[in-house]
This record gives C-alpha cells, structure tokens and sequence, in this order.
C-alpha cells in the first residue's frame, strides 16, 4: 500500500510553464485518473513522478518519502508506456524479466515473479513470442506483465491505450480494471479519453493548461461540475453552454431560458451576463417535462440504440440525446433541477 502527495509542484521548459502550484493528496490503493486536452501536462506529471522529468519547485512524497532527488530506480514505481517500450530482439518472457535481471536478483524469484505475472494476465501461452509476433492488445498485456514483476507501490500508465482500436480498448479497460482490484495498489493514469476516466477512476483529476480544475469521483465530476470548461469536458456530446444576457435576467432568482421563465429557490443573480447549461441527454422529446421549446431540427445522427439531434432555438445551437425509439415531434422537453448556472467567469453557481 502507498500514497502520494503532491506540494506546491511546478514545471517549466524555457518560458512555458507546463505545471503551476500543482497541490494533491492521493489516496492508499486508488486508482487516480489524470485527465485533461493535449498540452495539459499530465504526462509531465507522471514523468516527474517517476524521476524522468526534474522538479522546478515543489515536493513529491511517496508514503511520506521526499522522491525529488531520489533515483528512478530507488522510487518503487513502475511505467507503461503508449508505445509498450518492448525490446523487439527479446521474447515476453526476457522482456518481463529484463528489469529483474538488472536488479541481480535470484533466478528462482525472476521466474516466480514472471509466471505470476503471466497468469494474472492470461498470456502463460506467449511467453516465448517475440513482441513482432503479437497483437497490440497482447504487447500492452506485456508491457503490464513486466511492471507487476516489479512489485511496484505505485503503477504510471501513460496513455496506454491510445494505440490501440475501439474494440480492443474497452477489452483492455476492463483488464486494467479488474487488474487493479485484484493486486490492489495504486494506480496513476494518464489519457486524455474521458471515457477511460469515468470507467476506471476512484477519483479524477481534470488538469487544464498546467491547473486542477477540479477533484472527484466521476459521479461528483460529472453531476457537480465547478464550472464550464470541466462540464463541456466531461460527457458526450459536450453540455450546451447557452449565453444569457442581462436581459433575460428577470429577477434576481427567474431566467428566461429557451422562451421559459424559469425560477431557482436558492439563488441571487445580478443584472449581468451569464451562462446556462444543459447536458444533452437531459433534453427529453415527448416526455412529461415542465418546460419545453419547439425547436428547428438540423440534423439527426442515428447511433443505433440512440440518436443525437442538432437543434436551433432563437440563436442557440444544441445538441440532444434521445433513444432512437422515440419520436421527436414538435416538442423538446427539460426540467429546471437538470440546469446548470455559471457566472461571466464560467464559475458554477450552485441553486
């Protein structure tokens, strides 16, 4: 079992600040997803983690251990890469046990450790394959097989699936899931696919430009986000943001949204510009709602068990999620408790 904790960390190449003030507490036995857009630097902070990047400023603390100046070999994690990092002139099994040979340990260990390795991943039959004679799912399976060898405190995965096609990764999703219950250590887990995040996460991170946005379990993130950039982030298709100007501010507590006036109990709106959203899916159509518009339907997707449904009201552009086994009709419905509300910064206000 292990922790970690993250204080006060930054990270810089030249004048680019990739890491600023990056605080965090991390659990025993959690699976922590690091998620956010390109360029976000969550890979940076696996790579600081694991001693291949240096730390501008700031601590990193495995089980109450300052890691900064330790050396990567010394800091008890192990790495799988996107690109499974395997040696191609080196069969599976010299591969998983390439690093317990550096270590000089007992030959009876390395084969103990390979072959439990293996059988927890289900690849005892390839272990005398060369990595060009496997399927990208089986190489991934590899690259794991030769962290677990390791005995890690903590496992980094950056992005591991990224090379892989749709079918093999939701496959390899529920591998890594069922990995991390069954050997239960802590796991950190780089992607910038937010289906990857929702499904494996005890609790996400949503980085943006070098920033936490935001702390939670994928429940928390996806029904209370903090504000815009995480409730567009997270959920397909995005949440319709909707730009309110001050004069559909009726009163300090009723907007006029989508031709309905709209009261909130708990909140005081000022006489200024803010932003309404609503997730497409709570966007019904011939339901029983208590508010409902007639839209100018633009385009119809038909995903097979859904379909998505591009929709004009006023200047609105938004999208829906609707079961391809109801009609549309002349009606989109939706009820107030599934709206959010955000100040000009994009900040949540809570009603």
């Amino acid at each position: 079992m292990a922790n970690i904790k993250f204080t006060g960390v930054h990270k810089s190449f030249g004048s680019n600040k990739i890491i600023t003030d990056f605080n965090l507490l991390g659990k025993e036995d959690e699976f922590l997803v690091l998620v956010g857009p390109s360029g976000c630097g969550k890979s940076t902070l696996l790579r600081m983690i694991a001693g291949l990047e240096k730390i501008d400023e700031g601590e990193i603390f495995i089980n109450d251990q300052k890691i900064n100046e330790l050396h990567p070999s010394k800091r008890q994690t192990a790495m799988v890469f996107q690109s499974y990092a395997l040696y191609p002139h080196m069969n599976v099994y010299e591969n998983m046990s390439f690093g317990l040979k550096i270590e000089k340990r007992p030959k009876d260990e390395i084969n103990t450790k390979v072959m439990q390795a293996a059988k927890i991943l289900k690849i005892e039959e390839l272990l005398e394959r060369k990595p060009k004679q496997l399927s990208g799912g089986q190489r991934q399976r590899v690259a794991i097989g030769r962290a677990i060898t390791r005995n890690p405190k903590i496992f980094l995965f950056d992005e591991p699936l990224s090379n892989l096609d749709a079918a093999l990764r939701a496959e390899m999703r529920v591998e890594i899931s069922k990995l991390h219950n069954q050997i239960k250590t802590n796991m950190i887990y780089v992607t910038h696919d937010q289906v990857e995040a929702m499904t494996l996460a005890d609790r996400i991170v949503i980085l943006n430009q070098g920033n936490i946005e935001q702390v939670g379990t994928p429940e928390e993130i996806y029904n209370d986000p903090g504000n815009i950039f995480v409730a567009q982030f997270i959920g397909t298709p995005k949440m319709n943001i909707l730009e309110i100007n001050e004069e559909n501010i009726v009163s300090e507590n009723t907007i006029k949204i989508l031709g309905n006036d709209i009261q909130f109990d708990k909140i005081s709106l000022k006489k200024s510009k803010h932003f309404v959203g609503i997730r497409p899916e709570h966007l019904k159509a011939n339901q029983n709602t208590k508010f409902t518009f007639n839209p100018e339907i633009e385009l119809i997707e038909n995903l097979g068990n859904e379909k998505i449904v591009y929709i004009k009201k006023d200047e609105h552009q938004l999208s829906a999620k609707i079961p391809s086994n109801i009609e549309i009709g002349n009606s989109i419905g939706f009820d107030p408790k599934d709206i959010f509300i955000f100040d000009l910064k994009g900040k949540r206000i809570k009603k």
